[in-house]
């Protein structure tokens, strides 16, 4: 995701956020966020406490390597932004915008009664996605409502959802009613997964030309084609030019 859109994030998270001013009133038990567990349901999974105010992590448990190939030491919140799909970005960002909008609303005793869910493609290292689950629960508060502290799930739900729009649902905790699949007005524009070019180059390849026709159909030369057939490979996760092609016509990427 680009920077722009991750600041966008944090902008939507400013109305509902503010510093603390002593370090120790951010200790939370951690007894608190183990019990917290039983709330969400966990197969593959990591878990991250976030720094609302800050926009970043406390904390990032080490099962982040075994879902997505990365480890979970010096790993931001602008780096996991940047690997959500790109198709599944805006829609991520009229989400965050209507939970901020939710949770302003809510009177501040309510605000530990609901988590949000809703779930989105991320890049794993090897340049493959796999769908998540993310649920967010609110632990750390003050009695203006202003969040300091966020415990997030995230669980690897690609078995269970191949394909799809992502779905947001508040769940209600307590007695609480809850919302789900909620109808969110996008307000936000999807970059494109492909380039103006390589959609060019894989439109042709889908009607079965050969490196060298594509280069004289596109001015260009052969070695700059077969460099971007090389790029397109690894940019999706593929290995050979039919898994591409169909891949490619699966996601609607042409």
């Amino acid at each position: 995701m680009k920077k722009s859109s991750f600041n966008e994030i944090s902008v939507m998270w400013k109305p509902i956020t503010r510093a603390k001013k002593s370090l120790d009133e951010l200790v939370i038990d951690l007894k608190v966020h183990k019990k917290l567990f039983n709330i969400f349901q966990v197969g593959d999974f990591y878990y991250m406490l976030i720094n609302v105010p800050e926009a970043n992590f406390d904390f990032v448990s080490d099962q982040i390597e075994k879902v997505l190939g990365v480890s979970a030491k010096d790993f931001s919140l602008s780096d996991f932004f940047d690997r959500i799909h790109p198709e599944d970005q805006p829609i991520v960002l009229s989400f965050e915008n209507f939970i901020g909008t939710f949770y302003a609303n809510l009177p501040t005793t309510k605000i530990p009664c609901y988590k949000t869910r809703y779930d989105y493609r991320v890049r794993k290292s090897n340049g493959e996605y796999l769908r998540i689950l993310q649920q967010v629960v609110v632990v750390d508060y003050d009695d203006d409502g202003f969040f300091y502290k966020t415990l997030c799930v995230h669980t690897d739900i690609s078995d269970l959802k191949v394909d799809g729009k992502p779905l947001l649902s508040i769940i209600g905790i307590d007695g609480e009613p809850s919302y789900i699949n909620i109808n969110v007005e996008q307000k936000y524009i999807a970059t494109s997964f492909l380039s103006k070019r390589e959609k060019q180059i894989i439109n042709l390849m889908i009607a079965g030309k050969i490196s060298k026709e594509i280069a004289c159909e596109l001015c260009l030369s052969q070695h700059t084609i077969d460099t971007y057939r090389k790029k397109l490979l690894k940019k999706t996760a593929t290995s050979t030019t039919a898994e591409l092609i169909a891949k490619v016509i699966r996601e609607g990427w042409v």
